[in-house]
């Protein structure tokens, strides 16, 4: 039995008792060696975001938004491991590391102030799991993912450098499994060759947990989620959704292109390089198979529905009428790519250009500052992209019978539409 890498998110570790239920979850799991890959708890990494923030505005005071993050580490820690002073202390050194830089002005490059603050989620909550696991008995060691894990320094969104992480990752983990059975580590984070931290962009944990079993040739990799597995929809949104027991490795990049949150969008490639399977299990309910996503292929398929909320369409159109052609193409998509802004549609007109994009409210006012330089630009926000695999007219007519259709494009497996959604709705399938 070789290597498997287990990654649990913030909705697993969110609590004392997610804590405690993590660690039965290991207890139980077969394995020789074992690497666990971990999120911040809970809504951490939004409070951490609200520090950054407060940090920015001179009339706040980030400390006091930093202040429950901290009491609320320490009471996980105290819950499961009461009066435990080593474990305590250490806990509240990570934090040092924010103190630090919020006593000092804030720093010109936000996402490089953001990535260093935000990042400390993953370090406390890591922490804390290694902690648990040593204190039950468990040969666990604890891994700085800013050691393997190198990167660029685009901040917010880095890019990591594959050839120096596989050889670090290998060396690093050999040694540390000499002595342990359990390494745990921490997602969403790398570093640059600077040795700042860096995150690797929202939701990233998936895709650290993705590199550690690339670069370690893990039999398999797990990613344990509130749900029994990749649904066929969203189920805060549909009634009547069904657990895929299967995808193919391409059916699981398509649906995480178009906006699928069950898993990071990069996560699929690297394991799907070497052929690793990964499970989607449901850490409520953990002997239950969950979904499995390999290299076979399947031949038919649900139609699978997608949801992009809170995004914004921007309609550029020259200034005289004029068509809009290449040049003004590779205009636009010059600015996009500087502003590190993801399409999620576009639709090209006669006089002007659609795209449907995250409303990112910083990005976004900069980024039509640019365009408006030589373009006219009208924003409109609040709207959804929605994106349907294995269509038929039936689910279309269903999910699109109280929104009003602003585009759409249609291809043989798929049909997505920028839809402005009507106040008030509870869809049914």
């Amino acid at each position: 039995m070789g290597l498997k890498v287990f990654k649990f998110g913030g909705a697993s570790i969110k609590d004392a008792d997610g804590f405690n239920n993590v660690q039965q979850i290991i207890n139980a799991a077969e394995f020789n060696k074992l690497l666990i890959v971990v999120s911040a708890t809970g809504k951490t990494t939004n409070a951490l975001q609200q520090v950054v923030s407060d940090h920015y505005d001179s009339d706040k005071d980030p400390f006091l938004s930093l202040d429950p993050v901290k009491k609320n580490h320490l009471e996980i820690l105290n819950t499961i491991m009461p009066n435990n002073d080593k474990w305590e202390t250490e806990i509240l050194d990570t934090f040092v590391e924010i103190d630090w830089m919020l006593e000092e002005d804030p720093h010109e490059d936000y996402d490089f102030e953001y990535d260093q603050i935000v990042s400390v989620g993953e370090q406390v909550s890591s922490k804390i799991l290694h902690a648990l696991l040593q204190e039950s008995g468990l040969r666990s060691s604890w891994l700085d993912v800013r050691d393997v894990i190198l990167t660029d320094n685009t901040y917010r969104e880095a890019k990591v450098q594959w050839e120096a992480t596989e050889k670090r990752i290998k060396e690093k983990t050999a040694q540390l499994f000499k002595k342990s059975d359990i390494i745990v580590t921490q997602g969403f984070i790398g570093a640059s060759s600077e040795n700042f931290t860096t995150t690797l962009g929202r939701e990233g944990s998936d895709f650290s947990a993705s590199i550690f079993s690339y670069c370690m040739d893990a039999v398999g990799m797990f990613i344990w989620k509130d749900v029994p597995g990749v649904l066929t929809g969203d189920p805060r949104l549909f009634e009547n959704v069904t657990k895929l027991d299967h995808l193919s490795y391409r059916e699981a990049v398509e649906m995480t292109y178009y906006g699928a949150k069950v898993i990071h969008p990069k996560t699929i490639k690297p394991i799907q390089n070497k052929s690793i399977p990964l499970h989607v299990k449901s850490f409520i309910n953990p002997k239950e198979e969950g979904t499995l996503i390999s290299d076979m292929e399947t031949s038919a398929y649900p139609p699978i529905v997608v949801f992009e909320h809170n995004q914004t369409l921007l309609r550029i159109a020259t200034r005289d009428f004029s068509f809009v052609a290449e040049d003004h193409l590779k205009q636009i998509f010059e600015l996009i790519a500087d502003h590190r802004i993801r399409i999620k549609m576009m639709k090209n007109t006669a006089v002007s250009f659609l795209i449907s994009v995250d409303n990112d409210d910083t990005r976004i006012t900069a980024i039509i500052e640019k365009l408006q330089e030589d373009f006219k630009v009208t924003q409109e926000k609040n709207l959804e992209v929605l994106t349907i695999r294995h269509y038929n007219q039936e689910i279309i007519d269903s999910v699109t019978k109280e929104r009003i259709i602003l585009f759409e494009e249609k291809l043989p497996k798929t049909i997505q539409m920028v839809v402005k959604p009507i106040p008030t709705m509870k869809i049914k399938e």
